[in-house]
């Protein structure tokens, strides 16, 4: 119970997983991106960050970029796994689609109890990755490159997609409905420079797709 009470409100796990997000896609974060990344005025996101500031859990640089504490990296990492968990339970359990899972997860996220964690992790058998293939806080990931890196030929394993472009429903729409999924193989047939498109075998079939969202694709580096 004191650890649910400890926690953030919702609105500043909100920022400490789009931090959280940001860092693991290897970007820095800085208060513009971060009130894009959230849908708010920058004057809203500062207001917020000073706050957060405060209660220690980020620190503000003279650059102006944001990083998190000790406090704060604990605390993203937290309604993170939270995130993740609540997605597997919506896909494996549930049976929802994969490709509506990371907004609907959003809507309970918060609500995950410690005691309710625990009971979620044990029911699915302690997943390591949620279904778009990131994985768990603290735990290893095998090394990747983004799809959009190949080149004609080259055969890879999906690994999954990057977060940010799991806000894109379109997009996680398309890759669902041509089994663009975590641990598929594929082959790219070719990449095509000029007009922006890459296109890739998946199953013995064609798929085409722009260089831009092949970017938000990660597959595995072979051993």
């Amino acid at each position: 119970m004191r650890r649910t009470l400890d926690r953030p409100s919702p609105t500043v796990e909100d920022y400490l997983q789009e931090i959280y997000n940001l860092l693991e896609d290897g970007k820095s974060v800085i208060a513009a991106r971060l009130a894009e990344r959230i849908g708010v005025s920058l004057p809203t996101a500062w207001a917020t960050l000073q706050r957060m500031q405060r209660d220690g859990l980020v620190e503000l640089q003279d650059r102006h970029e944001i990083h998190l504490t000790e406090k704060g990296g604990e605390a993203a990492e937290s309604i993170k796994r939270r995130h993740f968990l609540a997605e597997r339970l919506l896909v494996d359990i549930l049976g929802l689609d994969w490709a509506d899972a990371h907004e609907e997860a959003h809507r309970i996220e918060h609500a995950v109890s410690p005691l309710v964690e625990e009971r979620i992790m044990a029911l699915l058998g302690n997943p390591t990755t949620c279904p778009h293939g990131n994985t768990f806080p603290g735990l290893p990931h095998p090394p990747t490159v983004l799809l959009s890196t190949l080149t004609d030929g080259d055969e890879r394993e999906i690994d999954g997609v990057q977060e940010e472009a799991e806000e894109d429903a379109e997009l996680m729409r398309f890759l669902q409905q041509n089994g663009m999924t975590p641990g598929t193989q594929l082959r790219v047939v070719e990449v095509a420079s000029y007009n922006s498109t890459m296109t890739v075998e998946v199953d013995g079939r064609k798929v085409v797709l722009g260089l831009p969202a092949a970017e938000c694709v990660r597959v595995r580096v072979p051993a």
